[in-house]
């Protein structure tokens, strides 16, 4: 209780202090993040549009430190100059074989890529593939995003892509290409006029005070031409309180200093656990539970922004996860007090976020709107949530499974106290993911009945998330019976994950298939391969060593 009260006072100690900041605040000259533009199907601050379309083109979201929402209203405003520029990334070495580049670079000039007619032929090669429906290579798959990256570079650059303003009638926003002549045309390239002045005297160098009043003139366009779109269609616009939340959202990104402090946690627990001394766990404690705390604002502002649980795709699926795992940690360590695990779960925490914030291509960080299938609220929450957060606690018996392979390897006699207690916390953790992810199915067939008129299908993620259930079942009764010891039980820990992996990761990345097509994806199956082979091979090694030692004892 004492760490939680540490962990509580530090983080309301850190954000009273950065409230006082201007971090909560948009800074002078910045007002443009907030202007509402619609994409995607829905109304977003221009912030989220520029970072997502940077990302999709550079691979990044700032350009040479630059933000995102300057770089993408410059792609509109001075294109020629852009296609110039190493801007678009391209990383398959077949495509850039097969446009004849130099494939030891990572970024490209677009009059590289797209002048010439090697472009086209790759182009309706693409389209003869999709003719086919069948599943894109990675050769593809590449080539499809450099598609994408030619038509919004081409959309932004000449208008047509950035909707800033709502019609008196229908849903779609009007784009700047198509904006009528008139106040709000007049307004608009006022403010483009303000952004060039003040992009133009930071490069030229000028003083403080000209970039200040620039600056101080740029807010005062972009509010005036949001009061003019807002009074053409006052119903139709942005609930300006999600615009500045949402841009908040981008600038703070808890997540990453989630994980931060779930790294400096797990170090000082192994610290403690290392040396014996306890009173480093208060601290370590106080890590984990800012970081928790940061974890579920983020977790709360998106479900905010969206109005729905996040949980709707790869990324906010593993953001969830990581979030159990420190949940299931923290009740299993404050009931039996082996410091390993809750070490375990901030380690998972970490790499969990770690690798959503990392891997944007492959788990796509943006606020998306909910497929047909999954506008049910009520559904979405206690199924998905349910089944998600089970993969949660069997993450966390991997994690300790590890832990027991290194104390195996490091002598079964030697560490026999440690190891049971490993074994017994790898059980718990299998329990309580079965608790969950039993019931977690039983709804998804509801659900399944409600949405499609079945109950079950066979469908390819219905019949993964059942194999991961009668797997970990198997692990229990055969632990009930005697059939798994204890290194049996650390094994299974390791071994039976990659069922989770299948069902989480593999239905939607490698097989493609079935009823859940709003989850799917591509990307990273090089990763996750081996990730579960390295572990693979871990058990086998780990095995081998154990039954020599086993045979020179007997012996």
């Amino acid at each position: 209780m004492k760490a939680l009260l540490v962990g509580l006072f530090l983080f309301s100690s850190l954000f009273s202090s950065i409230g006082h900041t201007a971090i909560l605040s948009e800074k002078e000259g910045e007002a443009l993040r907030n202007l509402p533009v619609q994409a995607d199907g829905r109304i977003k601050p221009f912030d989220s549009f520029a970072r997502e379309m940077l990302e999709l083109v550079y691979g990044k979201q700032k350009y040479e430190k630059r933000d995102a929402y300057e770089i993408i209203l410059t792609w509109m405003l001075a294109p020629q100059t852009w296609q110039a520029k190493e801007l678009f990334e391209v990383r398959n070495f077949e495509v850039l074989n097969r446009l004849g580049l130099d494939n030891q670079k990572r970024y490209y000039k677009g009059e590289e890529l797209f002048s010439g007619a090697k472009f086209s032929e790759l182009r309706a090669e693409l389209a003869a593939k999709r003719e086919t429906k069948e599943k894109l290579t990675p050769y593809f798959q590449a080539l499809q995003r450099l598609e994408n990256q030619y038509f919004v570079f081409s959309e932004i650059a000449t208008g047509r892509m950035i909707r800033v303003l709502p019609p008196k009638e229908g849903d779609a926003w009007i784009s700047v290409a198509d904006m009528p002549q008139g106040p709000a045309q007049e307004k608009f390239l006022e403010l483009t006029k303000s952004f060039i002045t003040l992009i133009g005297g930071m490069a030229e160098g000028r003083s403080d005070s000209e970039i200040s009043t620039a600056k101080q003139d740029l807010d005062t366009k972009v509010a005036a031409f949001q009061e003019l779109a807002r009074a053409e269609s006052p119903e139709k616009y942005a609930n300006q309180t999600k615009i500045d939340v949402e841009s908040f959202y981008n600038r703070v990104h808890p997540f990453k200093w989630a994980y931060i402090f779930y790294l400096l946690g797990a170090v000082a627990v192994l610290f403690s656990w290392i040396t014996s001394k306890h009173g480093v766990m208060m601290p370590a404690w106080g890590l984990v539970t800012i970081g928790f705390l940061v974890h579920t604002a983020g977790f709360g502002l998106r479900s905010f922004l969206m109005d729905r649980a996040p949980v709707t795709n790869m990324y906010e699926t593993v953001v969830w996860v990581a979030w159990g795992s420190i949940v299931f940690a923290a009740v299993l360590e404050k009931i039996y007090k082996f410091k390993f695990i809750l070490m375990a779960g901030a380690l998972i925490a970490s790499f969990g976020m770690i690798i959503a914030d990392t891997a944007p291509v492959v788990l796509d960080p943006s606020l998306q709107p909910l497929e047909p299938v999954l506008r049910s609220n009520y559904w979405l929450t206690i199924h998905v949530m349910t089944i998600t957060v089970s993969y949660a606690a069997f993450f966390l018996a991997f994690a300790l499974g590890d832990i027991g392979l290194i104390y195996f390897l490091k002598g079964e006699q030697q560490h026999k106290d440690k190891i049971k207690a490993i074994v017994m916390s790898i059980y718990r953790a299998i329990q309580i993911g079965v608790v969950f992810l039993a019931p977690g199915i039983i709804l998804g067939g509801i659900w399944a009945d409600y949405s499609w008129g079945r109950f079950w299908g066979w469908d390819p993620k219905e019949t993964w998330a059942l194999i991961a259930l009668l797997g970990y079942l198997a692990v229990i009764h055969g632990r009930l019976v005697g059939w798994v010891r204890d290194f049996g039980m650390v094994a299974c820990g390791v071994l039976t994950f990659s069922l989770v992996i299948m069902a989480w990761y593999g239905v939607n990345f490698v097989l493609g298939a079935g009823l859940h097509s709003y989850g799917f994806g591509a990307g990273g199956v090089e990763y996750v391969s081996g990730f579960v082979i390295a572990h693979l091979l871990l058990v086998v090694y780990t095995t081998v060593i154990r039954n020599a030692r086993l045979k020179t004892v007997k012996v």
